[in-house]
């Protein structure tokens, strides 16, 4: 656990922690009362935040405190789920960290359940969205793979490589190899850019080549490799790259 403060992204100031936060009792009475007359779209981002944690197990703050926390951490709904739980419990503590990484592994299904019953080409927007919620929040890269059978609908996504704030190993074996375990006929490949910036590198257009070429000879084929930097998702294929 030495390691833990290796987790936070470069450049995100940290927000104050729960020891310097105060022990003010929030019990969001006006938000909640606001939200059940009105609706969500009568909250913003903080006041929903803030709902939601009131209903998380938080030690000596406030739920408003705690989301003005986050929100100050992160910088929105969109970077806080989503983020690595250690990175979340350094801010509102283990506990609720681990309750919003529940309702985020929700949200992932909610986002998944689509590409697994229809074709996954003809819904990039799902798929962006799938995409964004998985990693655009993430501090280090990570190389992912979507499995499709032969409908080209979701077997699995999976995690095949993990690094450093700018790289991520990726083994074009490795790829087609698992691709051969789960049955799959074609490939969507993914990593995130945890710099926001979604142009693509030299080295991520040739690992693109490399995984192609040993898929290709099993008769597995590419359809693309998408890069999610932040709330950005580009295609290698629409670029023309691939």
């Amino acid at each position: 656990m030495s390691e833990q403060g290796d987790f936070f992204a470069p450049g995100v100031a940290e927000a104050p922690l729960l020891a310097h936060m105060g022990p003010l009792a929030d019990p969001c009475a006006e938000v909640r009362e606001r939200f059940m007359t009105y609706g969500p779209s009568a909250l913003d981002e903080g006041d929903t935040l803030a709902l939601i944690l009131s209903r998380c197990s938080i030690a000596r703050v406030s739920a408003g405190a705690a989301a003005d926390a986050l929100m100050e951490r992160f910088g929105g709904l969109g970077r806080i789920f989503g983020a690595p739980e250690p990175e979340l419990a350094q801010v509102i503590g283990v506990p609720a960290a681990r309750e919003l990484g529940l309702l985020h592994g929700l949200l992932l299904r909610i986002l998944e359940h689509p590409l697994r019953k229809r074709e996954v080409l003809t819904s990039t927007s799902a798929v962006n969205a799938y995409l964004r919620a998985r990693m655009g929040a993430l501090p280090r890269e990570v190389f992912h793979v979507l499995f499709l059978d032969k409908k080209n609908q979701l077997i699995a996504d999976e995690q095949l490589g993990a690094g450093t704030v700018d790289h991520a190993p990726v083994y074009p074996r490795e790829v087609a190899r698992r691709s051969l375990e789960v049955g799959a006929s074609s490939i969507i490949l993914a990593h995130n850019h945890p710099s926001c910036d979604p142009t693509p590198s030299s080295a991520d257009v040739e690992m693109t080549r490399q995984v192609v070429a040993a898929t290709q000879v099993l008769g597995i084929k590419v359809h693309d490799h998408m890069i999610v930097a932040g709330d950005h998702v580009i295609s290698l294929r629409a670029l023309g790259l691939m």
